[in-house]
């Protein structure tokens, strides 16, 4: 290659190298948001999107088996929640199992929800019945600890791969992070074809446990995956700490980026830190947001994409607690 060719071909693929570069960023991170006239007091665990301004939402506690579908209008220049209406429950006709992540595949316009009792992924219309499909789930998720199991899923759409993980670790892989035992908790993120069939398994190694004594409840583990571009993915490390007069209780959500492209089976993910917030029961501040789903939804008039979270508020445990929405604006 001549030296004039090589600087033509420097200058044309320079933006797009450029690009390739950045890293991911937040643009905004919104203040959290209520609606208490349209969401009614909920568990609500896991959330996709579906388009045109559609979700559909999983509680772990619903009557069913099954789902809900809102509809959530953005602001298209800032991202934030303008309005927020419930399209109604959607029911199998089945009892509830433990229902928390939920990923929507377009290329079939059907839903795949995990439920921590049994370990299943399985697959539903849009209408809400089971099709008969589940992923086909490694004998190594037996080892699931009591709700520790099968908590966040997602799926990509470029790789055509769903992500599924377990909340805690698996009793094969050592012990359970808590707030008397610090130690990491190291997870297995485990990919699915189309065809339901399981392909690469990875480990995933969260940080350690920041409480430092025990209280009236604690939750340590990965509540929720995001897909995003090449093969990345979003996923949101969450440690809930309730105290036992419950003031002075707080959830610590920190939101990392790993790539799965150049992973090896078995191999210790990198991860890169996005983001980290707190929410917190105090006399000062009340708005303590347990964050249990995640999703990306549409892109904003900058080009920049919406990131929206949904909390599991206990039914609004004594009266308390709230069902929290969060945007966080993202530049991928």
């Amino acid at each position: 290659m001549s030296h004039r060719v090589f600087l033509w071909t420097i200058v044309v693929l320079w933006p797009l190298l450029s690009v390739a570069q950045q890293p991911m960023q937040v643009i905004k991170e919104h203040k959290q948001q209520k609606f208490p006239r349209d969401i009614p007091a909920g568990h609500y665990s896991g959330i996709t999107y579906l388009g045109d301004d559609r979700y559909a939402v999983v509680s772990d506690k619903s009557a069913e088996d099954g789902f809900f579908v809102f509809h959530i209008e953005l602001d298209k220049e800032s991202g934030k929640i303008l309005q927020v209406h419930n399209e109604g429950f959607r029911s199998s006709g089945k009892s509830n199992r433990d229902l928390e992540g939920i990923a929507y595949n377009p290329f079939a316009r059907t839903l795949y929800i995990c439920g921590e009792a049994g370990n299943q992924i399985l697959e539903y219309t849009l209408e809400g019945q089971h099709t008969g499909r589940s992923l086909r789930v490694p004998d190594v998720y037996k080892q699931s600890r009591t709700n520790l199991g099968f908590e966040a899923l997602a799926f990509d759409p470029q790789q055509r791969l769903f992500w599924a993980v377990n909340e805690g670790t698996l009793k094969c892989d050592g012990e359970q992070a808590s707030a008397v035992h610090p130690v990491r908790n190291r997870l297995r993120l485990q990919s699915f074809d189309t065809d339901t069939n399981p392909q690469r398994q990875l480990l995933y190694e969260m940080d350690e446990p920041q409480a430092s004594k025990a209280g009236w409840f604690y939750a340590m583990g990965v509540s929720a995956l995001c897909a995003l571009n090449n093969g990345q993915l979003l996923v949101l490390e969450r440690e809930a700490y309730v105290s036992k007069s419950k003031i002075g209780s707080w959830v610590h959500c920190k939101l990392y980026v790993v790539s799965t492209l150049q992973a090896s089976e078995g191999e210790l993910l990198q991860k890169t830190l996005l983001t980290e917030f707190r929410t917190r029961l105090n006399l000062l501040r009340q708005n303590f947001a347990d964050y249990e789903g995640m999703c990306l939804g549409p892109e904003l008039a900058d080009g920049s994409r919406v990131l929206l979270l949904i909390c599991d508020s206990q039914n609004q445990y004594g009266g308390m607690l709230r069902d929290w929405l969060k945007v966080i604006t993202i530049k991928m």
